[in-house]
């Protein structure tokens, strides 16, 4: 979808941010030349919409070999610069490690987080590993950033994942707080049948992640931090995964209702 369009449905539903998917199929990339980056800031900006973040497609626990290790590299700091460029928040990575020992894949993926971290922080990013795959709970994620011990390196929590993995809302924020970046809210038909829905129109304890994360926030340290640790409040994303599931409603009229749904649990989690 163009970025112009985009921007009208954000702006259309009071959206104030965007999360771009990162891939060649996509209007914004990596090999997005520094004309048409400087152009899509401009366009965000002018609309009053925040790049949240670049989801990439990485994947940091996967086996390589010493020539994958040095494409990984490139693709982690290409990812960084794009989003730097965009004047994103974020940067979004996934585990991908199936079918390793644990152990090694862990290490792994810590050792190369580490490694892009110091571009991360000279360029303002926050490189967020996402519950996802191979390392989709709470627990499972923290084992590799809990090594990495980086500012700039963090965790993105994607709430059916976790949900998926059987880890308790509850019990994600506690393994995450520490790291988190933001959260991705999507709601499906049910754990045998990932097809999406509205919001609260499906499975996904979504009133019991936000209860977790309303309580962080009024706990000692930040529910949610910028590229720069500083507490924001926190951004809640909502993912809507049409492109993998044709037969799902169409995004545009749920948009506007979605987020009517999340303020109201908000609001009554506050209370």
């Amino acid at each position: 979808m163009p970025v112009a369009d985009v921007l009208r449905l954000a702006t259309r539903a009071g959206y104030q941010g965007v999360e771009l998917r990162a891939h060649a199929e996509e209007p914004v990339h990596p090999l997005l030349g520094m004309r048409e980056r400087a152009a899509v800031r401009g366009q965000f900006a002018d609309a009053g919409v925040e790049v949240l973040a670049v989801a990439g497609y990485a994947r940091v626990a996967a086996a390589r070999d010493a020539a994958g290790e040095e494409e990984l590299a490139h693709e982690l700091s290409e990812l960084v610069w794009l989003a730097a460029d965009l004047g994103a928040h974020f940067v979004r990575v996934f585990p991908g490690g199936g079918g390793r020992p644990a152990a090694e894949a862990e290490a792994d993926a810590a050792r190369r987080l580490a490694a892009v971290a110091p571009l991360a922080a000279e360029r303002g990013v926050r490189v967020l590993l996402e519950t996802h795959d191979s390392h989709r709970t709470g627990a499972a994620a923290a084992r590799i950033l809990g090594p990495v011990g980086h500012r700039h390196i963090g965790a993105l929590w994607d709430v059916l994942h976790s949900w998926l993995g059987g880890e308790e809302p509850a019990d994600t924020h506690a393994a995450l707080a520490p790291q988190l970046g933001y959260v991705q809210v999507k709601d499906v038909v049910s754990a045998k049948d990932t097809t999406p829905v509205p919001l609260g129109a499906g499975a996904v304890p979504l009133g019991a992640v936000l209860a977790a994360l309303v309580r962080g926030a009024q706990g000692p340290a930040p529910a949610f931090e910028d590229a720069d640790g500083r507490g924001r409040g926190g951004w809640l994303c909502w993912e809507y995964e049409k492109r993998w599931y044709p037969q799902a409603p169409d995004l545009p009229d749920l948009l506007a209702p979605g987020r009517a749904y999340l303020q109201r649990l908000l609001e009554d989690t506050a209370t």
